[in-house]
């Protein structure tokens, strides 16, 4: 069984920074397609961040582009999201996910469906 485990949540102020984290554990992978998702209180979960499996292509939601970035380091099979410039409105559980297909679509990338494993998740409070 796989599992992903997230690390790095917390509480920070507006305008502050976090560095998440994300590996599998258990039996693992080739991650080929890493990403993040977020889900806030009331709120559906909503695409966050991917990457390719050369760390190359990178994709964010509209909402963090320009505060927030993604990276991996395929020696760990480690996904990583600095996130910069918080807001109270970044607010939410952040769930990583990975899948062992190769995409070259956006929309693969964005979609839930498309990965097959996710973490438990990891809380991230922004106070204003």
């Amino acid at each position: 069984q796989v599992q992903l485990v997230e690390s790095g949540g917390g509480l920070v102020q507006a305008g502050g920074s976090l560095r998440l984290s994300c590996a599998p554990s258990g039996r693992t992978f080739d991650c080929k397609v890493m990403g993040w998702f977020r889900q806030a209180p009331g709120k559906e979960r909503e695409f966050v961040a991917a990457i390719d499996w050369s760390g190359v292509s990178t994709y964010y939601a509209d909402s963090v582009k320009g505060r927030f970035t993604i990276s991996r380091d395929n020696t760990k099979n480690t996904v990583f999201l600095q996130m910069n410039s918080l807001k109270p409105e970044d607010t939410a559980v952040y769930y990583c996910a990975a899948d062992y297909h190769k995409y070259y679509d956006r929309s693969y990338y964005t979609g839930e469906v498309y990965y097959a494993y996710w973490g438990q998740g990891t809380q991230v409070t922004v106070s204003s």
